[in-house]
């Protein structure tokens, strides 16, 4: 297994890990709005996307979305998305993405990787924490507003 930044010629292995991965989290099947959402990221070089892939099959994703942290007044990297195909799971694909993910922003200059996990995904806390990764600051609370 090897572990490469997605550009436009993985877009079709991208677009159906990124599909799976919507569906993973309750979302209909919709291919083509998945296809279109990575395409324009990859393109516009407005996220960083790395794969797994053993042979010819893509097994798994991570994505980077570039940010800052305006308190420490430094560059960060919030990993928004990581997907493991069904099929890949237990092979150690998880963890190498998140490895490369990790070396990529520090070879960035990021100051760090921020994520968050649904309280009930004890698989993907299980591997942050294996990573080194800790819970932030639990006195802030996560807020969203749909527009």
């Amino acid at each position: 297994m090897h572990i490469v930044q997605a550009t436009e010629i993985h877009l079709q292995d991208v677009a159906r890990l990124f599909d799976l991965y919507r569906q993973f989290y309750g979302c209909e099947p919709d291919l083509p709005k998945a296809t279109t959402f990575m395409g324009e990221r990859i393109r516009n070089n407005e996220s960083t996307v790395f794969i797994a892939v053993e042979g010819d099959c893509a097994q798994g994703f991570v994505q980077l979305y570039p940010s800052f942290c305006s308190v420490d007044a430094v560059s960060i990297y919030i990993l928004y998305d990581l997907y493991v195909d069904t099929a890949a799971r237990n092979s150690g694909a998880g963890a190498r993405l998140m490895n490369r993910a990790e070396q990529f922003a520090r070879e960035q200059g990021a100051a760090r990787i921020d994520l968050l996990t649904g309280h009930s995904n004890k698989a993907g806390q299980h591997l942050y924490e294996k990573l080194g990764y800790k819970r932030a600051n639990e006195d802030f609370h996560a807020y969203s507003l749909a527009l």
